[in-house]
Order: C-alpha cells, then sequence, then structure tokens
C-alpha cells in the first residue's frame, strides 16, 4: 500500500487503525493476568483422627505432592474413623482414615458405599506400634508370666467391634483362652496410660504414642516378647462412593501423590524407628501437624508399618471380620471383597514405578 493511502487509511480508522485496537485490546487483557498463572488447585476434603498414621495425608500436604497433582486438601479431624462414616456416605468427606471396624462393614451392608483404597498402619514382625501390654507391678509380684495368666484380669480396648479389641482375642488364643475369660472394657488410648497408673486396669491394647509412654515411664511391660498379631491391618484409607466413582481421575490423582508421601515415610525407617535418612524432616511434619508436638517421642517410638505400593493385608482383615461375625457384630453375609477396592493403588504403581527405597 503507498505510503499516502497508508496514511489516509489510519486517519480515517480504516484497516491499520482497526489492527491497532484490537492489538491494544489484546495487550490489555494478557495485562491484566498473572505473570505465572498457577494452575487450578481442586479441593479435596479428608477426615483424619490426627494420629501418626496421617502421616501419608500430612507429608503429600506438606512437600507439596498434592499441589503437584492440582490438589488442595482441608482435613478435618474425627474423635475416630467411626464419626467419618455418615459424612463420607453423604459425600461430606471425599477421604477418611481410619481403622477397618464393625461400623464399617454394617455401613456398607446398609447401602453406604465406602471403598478401602489402600494401606495407612498395619503391624508387622518388627514394626509392632500397636501391642497388649500388663502393668509392670502384676509381672513384679508374679501375677502375671505368659498370655494365660490374662484369664480374669481386666483390659481396655478402644472400642466394641475395633481391631484392638480382635488384636486382644489373638493374644487370648496363644494363651489357651477364649474372649470371655476377660472383663473387657472401652476407653481412648491416650486415656489407658492414666488407667495404668490409678491400676484402674490390668492391661490394655494401645498404640504409638501411648505405647511407648506407658513403657518409658514404667507403668507397663509388653505381655510378650513376640509379636501378638503380625500383619493386622490396622487403618486404611478411605474414599466416598461419589469421590471414587464421579471423580475418578481425581481421586486417582490423589492416590498417586499419598503413595509417593509413604515412600517417603519408609525411606525415613531405621531399625524400627523413624530415625532413617530424611527422619528428621518426617518428624517435623507430623509434629507440626498432630497434636504431638515432642520430638523426642516420634523419635523414640515404634514405627508404624505402611505398604509403599499401598496394598492392604486381605488376610488380617478376613480374621478379623470372622471375628466381629462370631461375635454378632456383622452380618455372615459380608466380605472383604466387597469393601476393597485395589485399582486405585494399582494404578499409583504403574504411574510411579514399584517401591525400591532409597
Amino acid at each position: 500500500m503507498p505510503v499516502d493511502e497508508l496514511k489516509r487509511n489510519t486517519t480515517r480508522g480504516g484497516p491499520v487503525s482497526i489492527f491497532c485496537c484490537r492489538n491494544a485490546l489484546l495487550a490489555f487483557m494478557l495485562a491484566a493476568l498473572p505473570a505465572n498463572p498457577a494452575m487450578a488447585q481442586e479441593k479435596i476434603t479428608i477426615g483424619i483422627t490426627n494420629a501418626a498414621t496421617d502421616a501419608g495425608f500430612f507429608i503429600a500436604d506438606k512437600k507439596g505432592y498434592f499441589r503437584a497433582e492440582g490438589i488442595e486438601v482441608t482435613t478435618t479431624p474425627f474423635a475416630s474413623a467411626a464419626g467419618m462414616i455418615a459424612p463420607l456416605g453423604r459425600a461430606q468427606l471425599d477421604v477418611g482414615g481410619g481403622t477397618v471396624a464393625a461400623g464399617l462393614y454394617n455401613a456398607v451392608e446398609h447401602g453406604i458405599q465406602l471403598r478401602v483404597v489402600a494401606d495407612k498402619g498395619s503391624v508387622t514382625e518388627k514394626l509392632e506400634y500397636s501391642t497388649l501390654v500388663i502393668r509392670r507391678d502384676l509381672l513384679d509380684s508374679g501375677r502375671y508370666r505368659t498370655l494365660s495368666d490374662l484369664k480374669g484380669m481386666t483390659l481396655a480396648v478402644a472400642s466394641p467391634g475395633s481391631g484392638s479389641e480382635s488384636s486382644l482375642n489373638e493374644a487370648l488364643k496363644k494363651g489357651g483362652l477364649k474372649f470371655g475369660d476377660v472383663k473387657t472394657v472401652y476407653m481412648g488410648f491416650p486415656q489407658m496410660l492414666l488407667a495404668l497408673i490409678n491400676r484402674g486396669i490390668d492391661g490394655c491394647v494401645t498404640n504409638e504414642p501411648t505405647l511407648t509412654r506407658a513403657l518409658r515411664e514404667g507403668a507397663a511391660v509388653r505381655a510378650s516378647k513376640d509379636v501378638i498379631y503380625p500383619g493386622q491391618q490396622t487403618a486404611v484409607v478411605l474414599y466416598s462412593e461419589d469421590f471414587a466413582q464421579n471423580r475418578r481421575p481425581l481421586a486417582q490423582k490423589f492416590l498417586n501423590a499419598y503413595i509417593r508421601a509413604v515412600r517417603d515415610y519408609n525411606d525415613a525407617i531405621l531399625d524400627g524407628r523413624l530415625a532413617g535418612p530424611h527422619a528428621a524432616e518426617i518428624i517435623s511434619i507430623l509434629t507440626a501437624s498432630t497434636e504431638i508436638k515432642d520430638r523426642e517421642t516420634y523419635a523414640r517410638m515404634n514405627a508404624f508399618a505402611v505398604d509403599p505400593d499401598g496394598g492392604v493385608n486381605v488376610g488380617t482383615m478376613d480374621n478379623d471380620l470372622k471375628f466381629f461375625q462370631q461375635r454378632g457384630l456383622v452380618s455372615k453375609n459380608m466380605t472383604v471383597g466387597q469393601i476393597i477396592d485395589k485399582s486405585f493403588a494399582d494404578e499409583a504403581v504403574r504411574v510411579l514405578g514399584v517401591y525400591g527405597p532409597k
């Protein structure tokens, strides 16, 4: 276009002036955007018990694994996993973390669809963070020597139809006793320590950190030198049906981040405690995220086991279920297979690879 014609078009609002206006508008719109727009974060609600076994959730959050998957988490504390069941059923919670108790099976049988998707805590031969303890004075006096001496004692567990109740049953069986051979009482784990000190109970099935505190303060001793219930699945990750079914891609991203986190936790374990590489970082996350603010407690207590590939122990879950059914707490129609969904953990391992210690 000749120069004089270009000038005429510019003056009259022709093609060049329109082009310039469009570019100016585009530049204005771009300037209004953030220089480095962050990826939109999808929100997920998690029910927790503020226990050490919530470590996978805390680590994934603090180390940015959830953010890397485009996830923003909100945690809501519950006194126990039983309190999470109704909110999970109503899709008020997306994820829950707690024990596999009789109430979970009953909820599923009554139409509240929940899925166990990954391990959150278990007992192994080397990592016994939950076990039966007996008052030290009973050992000193000779009243207690072996598991057969449990007969007639008053023993505490967390609640009826709980994993700790099934663990007590395993101890009694090893002592040649039946569940009815002892008086069973129910209380929270922190209250068990006070009951031991005051001699209100003869023993209890407790977990960390109450276990280490009871032993360290001389209030109790382990009831057995051997692990009483190796492999027991004490805690799991639960998905609501709405989250698993209607938000499946997001549910998968969540578990990918969680598996990365529990692998970091496993890497921090050495000789049964949080004493390995990067243990200081993991302990800092736990003290910042749980009600236990004493680093020494986490450093000295027995670490819990958690499968770095997310697998759950179906065998011990089935054993616990049979115990609940024998006591009439769960219908004979229920099976472990009705609550387990391995697909998310399997996909996480496909994406991340099979775990190998660092």
